[in-house]
């Protein structure tokens, strides 16, 4: 069985950080599987799975909350299983675009999770429209869709949602 550890950090953005992190993570004797970082605001996000035989991540373990308080990062961990196989879903992504306003995100989630669909990756991002300068809001959605769900009748109940709500949607299988 695969031993894994997913990491969060915050902290106020530098140069170094991810140096820093990985440098820890490798001298420790693990791998990191998957991560996420980004600049939020005048900060710097991490999410990371690592994995490691079980004797490596517990070494890691040991080692985080003094690395967390050298880098000046937020720094929590916990343990993971590997992910259950997909068995009958089937990966769908959803971009949607439209001017800025709250409650977007609450929107496209309720619809999915009414529905029964899990939500495997969101991102999001707000920009300033060319020409005009509006401020835009993207989504870019990846979920995990029920192989009994009938695509055309959520397709159309989803895209007719997205219409009301005035924002602009593509609704297609993942590729690749």
């Amino acid at each position: 069985m695969q031993n894994l550890l997913v990491i969060t950090a915050l902290g106020e953005d530098r140069p170094g950080i991810v140096d820093a992190l990985s440098k820890v993570i490798v001298d420790a004797g693990c791998s990191i599987l998957d991560s996420r970082m980004t600049v939020l605001g005048g900060d710097f996000a991490v999410i990371q799975l690592v994995s490691g035989k079980w004797n490596q991540l517990a070494k890691l373990e040991n080692q985080l909350e003094s690395v967390g308080q050298e880098l000046k990062l937020h720094l929590h961990w916990k343990r993971t299983t590997p992910p259950k196989p997909s068995g009958d879903l089937l990966p769908y992504a959803v971009d949607v675009v439209s001017m800025d306003h709250p409650g977007i995100v609450h929107q496209l989630a309720h619809f999915f999770s009414t529905r029964g669909i899990n939500i495997r990756d969101l991102t999001t991002n707000r920009y300033a429209a060319a020409h005009t300068g509006t401020p835009m809001f993207s989504v870019h959605i990846t979920l995990d869709v029920p192989g009994s769900t009938q695509i055309a009748v959520l397709r159309e109940e989803f895209l007719e949602f997205c219409d009301r709500l005035n924002l602009d949607a593509i609704f297609e299988p993942v590729k690749g």
